[in-house]
């Protein structure tokens, strides 16, 4: 009987981030007008509602599952990201990402297959390239934030020509502040009827 070969694991890259906390919208103003000045360029503007799952159907704890719904629907990306280690305030994990272009029969699949949501929450991002960084500025219903991803190496003295100080860059991912936000709010972090299609977002 002929023997298969092992599929080598090709699609799986590193990950690394550092995200902070700003101040609110004149914040983000500020990064927009810093960031057109250098010439960085627009990727894109949508908003997601982000799905981070548990329960029987995700074997193994140090891996997270996350799918994310792009305006509404249907296209979306699932991602799974190994734990994460830390090198100052950067965050690095390995990850893998596949698009998929209809989210909500994804979303049906995973739960059919044992998955359970364990936090929902909305974001609304912006994401420009500079320099081979993603700059994404996000604004949550607790706060409004910035993300830098890029190769590690660059990523804290890119962090400081935007103003911003790596080593104030926050641990916790967006899952977590959502969990915590909701604990003080004292309402569930997983609404009632998920998928619906948002209104058109406010620029960020």
């Amino acid at each position: 009987m002929a023997r298969r070969k092992a599929r080598h694991l090709k699609d799986r890259s590193i990950e690394s981030e550092l995200k902070f906390r700003v101040s609110g919208p004149k914040a983000h103003a500020r990064l927009r007008g810093a960031l057109r000045k250098r010439g960085a360029k627009l990727e894109g503007r949508y908003q997601e509602e982000n799905y981070r799952f548990a329960g029987p159907g995700k074997s193994t704890r140090n891996t997270t599952l996350r799918l994310r719904v792009l305006d509404g629907g249907p296209r979306g990306v699932l991602t799974a990201k190994g734990p994460a280690r830390f090198e100052g305030h950067v965050k690095t994990r390995e990850e893998t990402e596949v698009a998929v272009t209809d989210a909500h029969a994804t979303l049906d699949l995973l739960l059919q297959l044992g998955f359970q949501i364990g936090v929902i929450y909305p974001k609304r991002r912006a994401m420009w390239l500079l320099d081979g960084v993603a700059v994404t500025l996000d604004v949550l219903e607790y706060g409004y934030f910035v993300e830098l991803e890029g190769p590690l190496d660059v990523l804290p003295e890119m962090a400081r020509s935007l103003g911003l100080n790596p080593d104030r860059g926050l641990r916790d991912s967006y899952s977590v502040m959502a969990r915590r936000y909701a604990k003080t709010k004292k309402v569930s972090a997983v609404p009632v009827t998920p998928l619906e299609p948002r209104p058109a977002a406010a620029p960020v």
